[in-house]
């Protein structure tokens, strides 16, 4: 396997990727050219252009955007770790529950699911941040209610798939009990599914995230927040070209990392997928 994830040059670049972000959120503080500038006004250096001091240019406050893009990975991190998270705890032992039971609460707990799916992520998150307002706690909530079907609807699919195993049937005929069974045989078995499909959501967490700080439903100013940096752009395009460049690409290549990541793990957890080469 590690031969498989050394030959895989797209796994490597999303690795590559994810861990920049990373040490960009840990490391924010020492490697800011003004660390106590952040959200601060300095009118005097207000919208100047990429140079040898504010290497990625200045807001219209007079704050340094690459200072800001550091800060703001640390509140991307946190929004998707806690979100995807939550999701992950409340899809995945549901989608457990309904695959390994055939009752009538299996049902419901995919109809739920299923009434959170029929409305597009987006807009219901939008329809919950909306509600309970501005706040990073907020979006963490909306995109976890919305989120967690995906995980529920795949471990119920790979749950059901397995439940008529063999060694699944020799485990309850040798006593274990139902928890014990999805615990220690159907998780581990279905392990790299749930691996796969949160690293991949995880980037989808993030963009989403994005918009909803572009929307003006995400952390308040003057937090550091990739979305609404480049929604407080939109007033100075094209003069200020790169205002909305810095955190744009910033979100695509961390978005891509995150997909590339994903791809890569599933192309190498899964014996059922081979590439060509």
């Amino acid at each position: 396997m590690l031969g498989r994830l050394a030959r895989d040059r797209a796994l490597l670049a999303g690795l590559a990727i994810v861990t920049l972000l990373v040490l960009a959120a840990i490391f924010a503080t020492p490697l800011s050219n003004f660390p106590g500038d952040v959200t601060g006004f300095n009118p005097a250096q207000r919208l100047k252009p990429p140079g040898e001091v504010y290497w990625l240019g200045t807001d219209r406050m007079g704050a340094d955007l690459f200072s800001r893009l550091l800060f703001g990975a640390r509140l991307t991190i946190l929004i998707s770790v806690s979100a995807t998270a939550v999701a992950v705890l409340v899809g995945v032992p549901m989608g457990l529950v309904a695959g390994y039971y055939d009752r009538w609460f299996s049902d419901a707990l995919m109809r739920i699911s299923d009434v959170f799916l029929a409305v597009p992520q987006i807009v219901l998150a939008i329809a919950i941040a909306q509600t309970l307002g501005p706040a990073i706690h907020n979006v963490i909530l909306a995109l976890s209610a919305t989120y967690w079907p995906f995980w529920a609807r795949i471990v119920y699919a790979e749950t059901r798939s397995l439940r008529n195993e063999v060694f699944i049937e020799a485990a309850v005929a040798m006593g274990a009990s139902p928890l014990r069974v999805m615990v220690l045989h159907v998780l581990p078995s279905i392990a790299s599914s749930i691996i796969v499909r949160t690293t991949i959501g995880m980037g989808g967490t993030i963009l989403a995230a994005a918009s909803l700080g572009f929307l003006g439903l995400g952390a308040p100013p003057p937090t550091p927040e990739w979305g609404r940096m480049i929604a407080e752009s939109r007033e100075f395009l094209p003069q200020a070209w790169w205002y909305a460049t810095a955190p744009g690409i910033a979100i695509l290549l961390v978005v891509m990392g995150f997909n590339l990541l994903g791809d890569g793990l599933r192309d190498t957890l899964d014996p059922r997928i081979r590439r060509g080469s």
